[in-house]
């Protein structure tokens, strides 16, 4: 089943490299003159070893994964799927490393958009992955370049349901659902609902989609980061009221909460079709009570 699946999207992208192939990622997002490189080793669905040594994050492209601190006997959903997927697509390959924000993390690994070159064709590893459902956007203060691009391709899979818009593990979570959302601390989620209203203090703002704002779901905006958002037409403090999508990690402050930093976080959803694109429960029969 895993076998076939990870064949299906394979033969998938192959088709849409050859659609796509005149677009150039490159022109539509500000980014950097490329470095070149080849790719040895695929350690993880998001993760690249090349064959000078450096480890190549696909920044923007966040792949399936377990929740930290997951013990569970059987494999978490659509991990292995997505290493072997990208595996097929660019273990091997010579690929163009392209840079629209901060080019390392603190742990040395490059963070780059990554395009595989194949007869004088380019194939955007981060688009084609979230297209088919095999990563979630996933974008930071200081690396922006292309988060738009990916967000549409994003929404796209999750009509269509393609791989973890399909999945109970990476569903949508519901604001409303405080203790599901406290069991899901550390692991990065996208919740929605409707903000209750709009709190200051120490220095941030708090979207409170409760009136209890000592339990209830938050998003935590910090005073400084606020121009942000009102420069991409988002008013934090105009929120109450809206639905609204935001993804991110999990932490408990009085409830769970999601700390926002830059406008790319949050999507403004017409309420009366939001709900509907919330994919409800449906965990199979034993599936983990996360």
């Amino acid at each position: 089943m895993r076998r076939s699946f990870v064949l299906a999207v394979v033969l998938s992208l192959a088709v849409q490299l050859s659609a796509d192939a005149a677009e150039a990622p490159g022109k539509i997002c500000n980014l950097l003159e490329p470095e070149t490189a080849t790719v040895a080793e695929i350690l993880d669905g998001e993760t690249l070893k090349l064959s000078d040594g450096r480890i190549v994050r696909l920044i923007g492209a966040k792949a399936p994964s377990a929740p930290l601190g997951w013990r569970g006997d059987d494999p978490w959903p659509l991990v292995e799927d997505s290493k072997q997927a990208l595996d097929k697509l660019a273990s091997g390959k010579a690929v163009e490393l392209k840079y629209g924000g901060r080019r390392t993390d603190r742990y040395g690994r490059a963070l780059a958009q990554v395009f595989v070159m194949s007869g004088g064709k380019q194939m955007w590893l981060q688009e084609e992955l979230v297209a088919e459902g095999l990563a979630r956007v996933y974008s930071f203060p200081d690396n922006r370049a292309c988060v738009a691009e990916l967000l549409a391709r994003e929404s796209a899979a999750r009509a269509k349901r393609f791989g973890v818009w399909d999945s109970w593990a990476y569903r949508i979570q519901s604001a409303d659902d405080v203790k599901r959302l406290g069991r899901l601390t550390q692991s990065y989620q996208l919740v929605e609902g409707t903000v209750a209203k709009v709190g200051e203090g120490a220095g941030r703002l708090y979207l409170n989609f409760a009136e209890d704002w000592r339990s209830d779901f938050t998003i935590s905006i910090a005073r400084k980061d606020v121009s942000a958002f009102t420069a991409a037409s988002i008013d934090p403090k105009t929120l109450a009221g809206k639905w609204l999508r935001v993804r991110g990690w999990v932490e408990w402050r009085n409830g769970p909460m999601i700390a926002a930093t830059h406008p790319e976080q949050l999507e403004l959803l017409p309420a009366a079709s939001a709900a509907g694109e919330t994919k409800p429960d449906s965990r199979p029969q034993g599936a983990p009570g996360l």
